[in-house]
């Protein structure tokens, strides 16, 4: 149960801020952020502003992943669980995203060098939660793009009808995964109106999306 909980709140999390950053700097995407290559792409054939946030977006998160991987590495060899210290360096880059982004705005100028920082410190936030997802809570379903997780759901559905021999772990597969698509939903809907509503304050949603997540973990520890 606070498994399915913890990959609720990551992918709610991930959805919110994915939308959010999308629709306050300029189309550029902090979670998926190979999805950022589509728009580079499409401003060939007609320029769209902020392309020099989306180029970086990729080396700043590959670097965010490679050291969060570092981190879980050296946490390892010592017998110790890295999950919390991720979910520490999540909680400082979002509150650093939300600052900047108050401080800030409104953005005007896509390229301008606080308008582009003010996006990779939400593309680091959202590298951790990746490099978490694959590592610390690999266990989880994923909870940053729901790409993988709509295909599987759709494909052992249409098993589960036509009378698949292994029923019940497809309905396990389908428990564990139904719920992140649902939750990353209902958090770009939120981020998209949160933000039109309140601006860079509602990224204190997924703050606390993520502080939710270590009393989860302490209450499983304590358990």
């Amino acid at each position: 149960m606070k498994q399915a909980a913890t990959a609720s709140l990551l992918a709610f999390t991930a959805g919110f801020v994915d939308t959010a950053g999308f629709i306050a700097l300029f189309g550029l995407f902090t979670a998926h952020v190979t999805g950022n290559f589509v728009l580079i792409g499409a401003s060939l054939a007609d320029f769209h502003p902020g392309i020099l946030g989306k180029l970086l977006a990729l080396p700043v998160f590959i670097l965010a992943v490679a050291f969060a991987r570092i981190y879980v590495l050296g946490r390892e060899k010592r017998g110790h669980d890295g999950a919390g210290g991720l979910l520490v360096a999540e909680l400082v880059f979002l509150s650093a995203f939300l600052a900047a982004g108050v401080a800030a705005a409104p953005f005007t100028d896509a390229d301008a060098p606080l308008t582009i920082l003010t996006g990779q410190l939400a593309v680091v936030a959202m590298a951790v939660q990746n490099a978490a997802s694959r590592t610390v809570f690999a266990k989880l379903s994923p909870t940053t793009v729901m790409t993988g997780n709509v295909t599987q759901i759709v494909i052992d559905a249409v098993d589960l009808l036509g009378g698949a021999s292994a029923g019940a772990e497809i309905k396990a597969r389908l428990k564990k995964m139904a719920p992140p698509v649902v939750t990353f939903a209902l958090g770009a809907m939120a981020g998209a109106l949160g933000y039109v509503a309140l601006g860079f304050w509602c990224i204190a949603a997924p703050i606390t999306s993520v502080v939710l997540i270590f009393f989860l973990r302490r209450g499983a520890a304590s358990a």
